[in-house]
Formats: C-alpha cells, sequence, structure tokens
C-alpha cells in the first residue's frame, strides 16, 4: 500500500468518524457536523446576534461553508473510491 492510499485511506475513516446523524422529527435524519466547525457556526451566530454583522450576511456565509463542506466530502469519498477499485 502506498503512502498516498494510507493517506487517502485515513481520511475516508476520518470523514467517516466526524459524520454524525440525528433523527430529528419533521426532518428525518440530520448529518452533524464536527465540534470544530459547529463551534464555527455558532460565533457565525453569535455576530449576528450581537449585530457586528447583518443576519443576510450571516446566512449566505453560512451557506457556503456548508455547501463547500458538502463538495470538499462528496470529492473525497469519489476520490478514495476510485482507489480502491483501482
Amino acid at each position: 500500500m502506498s503512502a498516498l492510499t494510507r493517506q487517502l485511506s485515513g481520511t475516508r475513516e476520518t470523514l467517516q468518524a466526524f459524520t454524525r446523524r440525528v433523527h430529528v422529527p419533521w426532518l428525518g435524519e440530520v448529518a452533524v457536523p464536527p465540534p470544530d466547525r459547529l463551534t464555527y457556526y455558532a460565533g457565525i451566530g453569535a455576530l449576528a446576534a450581537f449585530q457586528v454583522i447583518e443576519w443576510p450576511l450571516a446566512l449566505v456565509i453560512t451557506a457556503g461553508h456548508l455547501l463547500a463542506d458538502q463538495h470538499l466530502s462528496g470529492l473525497a469519498k469519489g476520490l478514495g473510491e476510485a482507489l480502491q477499485s483501482a
């Protein structure tokens, strides 16, 4: 096993370890981000609550980070699957 394969395998295991799902009534299963990301989102919420930034800006920043996280985790998953099949 090459160093790259070991590193990507570790990345996949890390993604699986930090992917927690919680059942929310009326919404179904919702993925919960890792604690460091939750802290970031709480910080954005606190800035908006204290009116340091406006609510629309906080929503745009949060939505952008959520979309980027989804894209990067999907990219890592696809790369890991491609390396496993090779």
